[in-house]
């Protein structure tokens, strides 16, 4: 009897529904909440199908942090193809992208805390080395477009990753007392820095 053609495509979906059960879980219970029971409740499956499909929670929960960080670079991208083909534009709207939804949401940091708390975790702090990775090299690109130097952009795009980690939680924290028109204009402020230093270090 020959296979339905959906067949293959059904793993996939299930494994998805799986991993998108987890995100909502470590928003809503934390690192402590997520048990391979918990997420099979969430995903309205057996505790059977989550093994069958990962190798124990920490691997379902890495796939998880690989997944949630595609959703956040997809984003950035978006920004910085509507930004248009201004270097400094472009670089501009990938860093305050963080600012506005979708990444500026609290839902999602309770899910990117719950992901730095199980860094102890090799599994998740490889992806989570992988990711940050990635965003470094995203943004160094961006940097050389601006005219960096190449001996400065490496440093420079770990000091934006801490200042937009630290607005981003800042704002999703206090979103009554902190606007993301403040959180850009802050960060836009000290992109400005950067720029200032570079033409001088031409001179």
């Amino acid at each position: 009897m020959p296979k339905p053609a959906f067949s293959r495509a059904e793993p996939d979906a299930r494994r998805q529904s799986l991993i998108e059960a987890t995100a909502r879980v470590l928003a809503r219970d934390g690192a402590t909440g997520a048990s391979v029971r918990t997420i099979a409740v969430e995903a309205g499956v057996s505790p059977g199908l989550v093994n069958h499909y990962f190798a124990g929670i920490e691997a379902l929960i890495a796939a998880t942090y690989s997944w949630v960080g595609d959703q956040v670079s997809k984003a950035l991208s978006a920004a910085v193809a509507a930004a248009g083909s201004d270097p400094h534009g472009r670089l501009k709207a990938y860093v305050t992208a963080s600012f506005a939804p979708p990444i500026a949401d609290r839902a999602l940091l309770a899910t990117w805390i719950a992901f730095w708390t199980l860094t102890t975790k090799p599994q998740i702090a490889e992806r989570h080395d992988t990711i940050y990775a990635q965003y470094r090299a995203e943004l160094e690109g961006l940097l050389a477009d601006c005219g960096i130097a190449p001996t400065d952009r490496r440093l420079t795009a770990i000091a934006i990753t801490a200042l937009v980690d630290g607005l981003w939680l800042e704002l999703c924290l206090s979103p009554d007392s902190f606007t993301a028109d403040e959180a850009r204009g802050l960060a836009e402020r000290q992109l400005a820095s950067y720029f200032d230093k570079s033409a001088k270090s031409d001179r």
